[in-house]
């Protein structure tokens, strides 16, 4: 079958069409348009109504600087060892967060599909997560020393656990339904649990692995304020140690940030691996609120 040459013009009209420049910048502008702002009215505001206290003198700038002056804090670091300090827990965070996960993603599997290992092993786990992470970190520097690997294994400690019982919980919870249909048809374990299991146990997985990066970041810092020479936890023992609110401040919010924009991050991931759901909010998420 041959195309006419009008046809073929016409195709070759609409592919300059999708490649142009002009295509290309109207696309990414329907993104950002896309982008719901509403989230952004709460620390806009609260930032203006501080500067504008400050201003007045209802609130002491030692106390809690105007954001101008932040703003000016923030331009004198980014000169300076700021991009380091951030990178630095961002990768303490990483490894320390993908190496939890990994471990809890093994055991929290051995567990929820053998009844004899939950008998073994839950109870120990049980116990140690009530023991708080920073009563780790004595033992911990005992063992590995202040330097990095005592950080990575306290982050990682600290994702493990939700991860483990997200893991554990969800394939604990899928419909028996959906496995005995799978016996019907003589599938094997490692079929039942690559076409049944992970997929029906991902929704609580992906809860987990949001919940143990939040962890994670919070880790870092109780790591770094013990014993670091870099990094965003060092910046607030910096700044309390020189009495500067403003750095403290800074610190803060690029904590609020980090963890905001990985946390998006991990969002994304999971709306698209789990786009073939069928849930109150996948059927809500296109509605305007």
């Amino acid at each position: 079958m041959t195309l006419s040459s009008e046809e073929v013009r016409h195709d070759d009209s609409l592919r300059k069409e999708k490649a142009s420049p002009l295509s290309v910048v109207s696309g990414f502008g329907r993104t950002l348009l896309s982008i719901d702002l509403r989230g952004a009215i709460v620390p806009v505001g609260a930032l203006l109504m501080l500067e504008f206290f400050v201003r007045l003198g209802w609130v002491s700038p030692y106390v809690l600087p105007p954001p101008s002056d932040l703003y000016s804090t923030f331009l004198y670091l980014a000169e300076g060892p700021l991009w380091t300090n951030i990178a630095a827990s961002s990768l303490r965070v990483f490894f320390g967060f993908v190496a939890g996960s990994l471990l809890a993603v093994i055991v929290g599997s051995i567990v929820g599909l053998w009844y004899s290992a939950e008998r073994y092993l839950e109870p120990s786990f049980q116990a140690l997560r009530a023991v708080p992470s920073l009563a780790w970190v004595p033992l911990l520097m005992i063992w590995f020393g202040i330097g990095e690997t005592s950080k990575i294994v306290l982050i990682a400690k600290s994702a493990f656990f939700p991860v483990y019982l997200s893991l554990f919980s969800g394939i604990r919870n899928v419909d028996r339904k959906l496995v005995e249909v799978g016996e019907m048809y003589g599938q094997s374990l490692p079929t039942l649990v690559w076409r049944i299991l992970i997929p029906a146990s991902l929704p609580h997985l992906f809860t987990g692995l949001r919940y143990g990066l939040s962890l994670a970041w919070l880790s870092v810092v109780a790591a770094e304020l013990l014993a670091a020479s870099e990094g965003i936890g060092y910046m607030l023992s910096d700044g309390r140690e020189l009495s500067r609110p403003d750095l403290v401040l800074i610190a803060i919010i690029c904590l609020a940030v980090l963890g905001k924009i990985s946390d998006s991050a991990f969002k994304l991931v999971e709306d698209r691996c789990l786009s073939w759901r069928d849930t109150y909010s996948t059927s809500i998420g296109g509605k305007a609120a």
